[in-house]
């Protein structure tokens, strides 16, 4: 779906095509990486490693779905997640709503969109290294965010010593990942920044390495 199409169409619409029911995330609980606890911000995943940063996302997205709550990506027109290792994660691909949108600026305008539905527990997206947001974008984000209690993720291509996309990023983490065996990997975030709770705390998962990460 493009931007130009996304802008036209209204997102009950959207949503009523994918038998999606609309509906606000929980409220943040605890030190987790799950919907509960970035719901209502403006996140940011960092990560020198595309695989570790779609992996925690992803994982956020199953999530949702599993507690039958919409998810959106939005992702660059030149590229995008790796179908299959998505679907094999659990994710149901067709019941996500993907976008592209080139730049950041056409990426916060699809993601402005899309929350002022109020119907996504999670919105993607997925910006390129030296991305930044200017203030009255981080601004409305942020808003939108917190006003419907969704969790706006931003993916960076770059490490956690290096500047945010913007100073309202509520909480920020770096993603990285390790081979275990075989196919197995940890993937890890290493939370360097939470407004709420405070940074240095770490969540660790665990997940198959399929064909796309190899």
């Amino acid at each position: 779906m493009s931007l130009n199409a996304l802008t036209s169409v209204p997102l009950s619409h959207v949503l009523s095509r994918l038998g999606i029911r609309q509906g606000p995330a929980g409220t943040p609980t605890s030190r987790a990486w799950t919907l509960d606890a970035l719901a209502g911000r403006l996140v940011e995943i960092s990560s020198a490693e595309t695989s570790a940063s779609l992996t925690a996302a992803t994982h956020l997205v199953l999530e949702s779905q599993q507690r039958g709550e919409p998810a959106a990506w939005i992702t660059p027109g030149t590229s995008s997640f790796y179908p299959p290792d998505v679907a094999a994660s659990g994710v149901d691909l067709d019941a996500l709503v993907v976008v592209r949108a080139d730049g950041t600026l056409r990426a916060a305008r699809a993601a402005d969109h899309l929350l002022r539905s109020g119907g996504f527990a999670v919105v993607i997206m997925d910006l390129c290294e030296d991305a930044r947001l200017r203030m009255p974008v981080q601004s409305r984000l942020s808003g939108l965010a917190n006003t419907h209690k969704s969790a706006v993720v931003c993916l960076t291509r770059k490490t956690g010593d290096t500047a945010s996309i913007g100073s309202l990023v509520s909480i920020r983490g770096e993603a990285t990942s390790e081979h275990l065996e075989f196919d197995s990997y940890a993937w890890d975030i290493h939370v360097i920044k939470d407004k709420r709770r405070g940074p240095g705390w770490h969540h660790t998962g665990a997940c198959r390495g399929p064909e796309g990460l190899h």
